[in-house]
């Protein structure tokens, strides 16, 4: 019911803000003084562009620079599986550079919020990523998908890669990603990642609680389960599969800030008004991704509120995949860097960096932690300090690696 009612109203919608995008365009072009036909283009503009979107965006990366010199950037649709593509960013470049597997998380957003991640990778590396589909999208005769499922799906992505990637996760597929290095190492894998990278991730969130985890642990599951969990509506081809709604997680997190956000939409009306349309272009931009919101399959989001935010398989050595035991300590040859900010209210500090311990076999040399001060979350893989201190360290990690084998 949840979610048809929100379908409803998204319908009953859709006309006004679409003739509010048509007649509010004309303030991109506008070059008059300030006045109410102004500021009523401004306010239509805003109304159309407070809205939420099902599709994934473009990732729009066309080109990178490669020692000194622009490279087109091509996306390949690598392998496919129901509820997830590894893409891959070819380039036209001749260079030789270490093969890495972005590993995004699937938590409400699409994969190209890792943007920023992606383009800066590219610059020494070949990258591919887990571009998760809308679970909404897929239609019911292909199962479900759990947390074993996920990570699964990243041994098939490394596997399908092939001998000599790296593994680099960004927040909540940091439990899976370090999951599927163990199940690898203790099966010889030819595959598994020669080094594994984990940047704000929920390892062990019994450390410096954040008030996401907090939330968790407020309610037993099979209230998330009760209230949370929804049936996809017609006519969207997943009909009636269990997911969590990504409409749902947006406003957990916009719920988190709600006077930033405000105040965003109050700066792109006054820079609409203003004329100052490339400020207005910068924040129009950050809110068409983070508006775009995709649906979880429920068993993914119920496995992974249970097992790693309320019992803490993981560090507590119980978490399994399948009938298989995960044991951190089979990864003896990939190299582990953690990554930490200083300001993450969502990954504390203490909660990522938990897992070199969880990996008594690495040797020491090969166990690498970086924390990164005056960063929050997002700020960890994206923006400027990314771009010029964690990046650094964590290609000088892959390279490292890369001379090793």
């Amino acid at each position: 019911m949840l979610y048809r009612a929100y379908q409803n109203y998204s319908d009953l919608l859709s006309p006004s803000r679409l003739a509010a995008q048509f007649f509010g365009k004309g303030v991109w072009e506008a070059r008059t003084d300030r006045g109410a036909p102004r500021r009523i283009a401004a306010a239509l503009e805003v109304f159309a562009h407070m809205r939420l979107t099902h599709s994934r965006p473009d990732y729009g990366i066309k080109s990178v620079m490669v020692d000194g010199e622009d490279v087109a950037v091509h996306e390949e649709a690598a392998m496919v599986a129901p509820f997830g593509t590894l893409l891959h960013f070819r380039k036209n470049t001749k260079a030789v550079q270490p093969k890495v597997l972005l590993a995004a998380p699937l938590s409400g957003h699409f994969a190209t919020l890792l943007r920023d991640t992606v383009r800066t990778l590219l610059r020494d590396h070949d990258v591919y990523v887990t571009d998760w589909h809308n679970a909404r999208d897929v239609p019911l005769w292909n199962g479900g998908f759990g947390l074993d499922d996920y990570t699964l799906q990243i041994v098939s992505f490394l596997e399908a890669i092939g001998e000599g990637t790296h593994l680099v996760a960004v927040c909540q597929p940091c439990v899976a990603a370090l999951a599927a290095t163990a199940l690898m190492g203790e099966d010889d894998n030819p595959a598994a990642p020669r080094s594994l990278t984990l940047m704000a991730g929920p390892v062990d969130c019994r450390i410096n609680p954040t008030a996401v985890n907090k939330l968790a642990n407020e309610r037993p599951i099979d209230w998330f389960e009760r209230n949370l969990i929804s049936r996809v509506p017609f006519p969207h081809a997943g009909m009636m599969r269990r997911v969590y709604p990504g409409f749902l997680q947006l406003t957990a997190f916009m719920s988190m800030n709600p006077d930033r956000h405000k105040e965003q939409f109050r700066k792109l009306y006054q820079h609409l008004v203003d004329g100052e349309i490339e400020q207005a272009a910068t924040i129009r931009t950050f809110y068409d991704e983070y508006l775009a919101v995709n649906d979880l399959p429920a068993e993914f989001y119920l496995e992974t509120v249970e097992r790693v935010f309320q019992t803490y398989d993981l560090p507590r050595g119980e978490l399994t995949v399948g009938a298989r035991k995960v044991d951190p300590a089979a990864i003896r040859k990939t190299a582990l860097l953690t990554v930490e900010g200083e300001r993450d209210d969502i990954c504390a500090v203490g909660q990522t960096v938990a897992a070199q311990d969880l990996c008594p076999s690495i040797r020491p040399f090969m166990k690498i932690n970086h924390l990164q001060a005056g960063v929050g979350h997002y700020g960890v893989f994206s923006g400027s300090r990314w771009n010029s201190q964690i990046y650094p360290r964590v290609r000088e990690v892959i390279h490292m690696a890369e001379e090793l084998h």
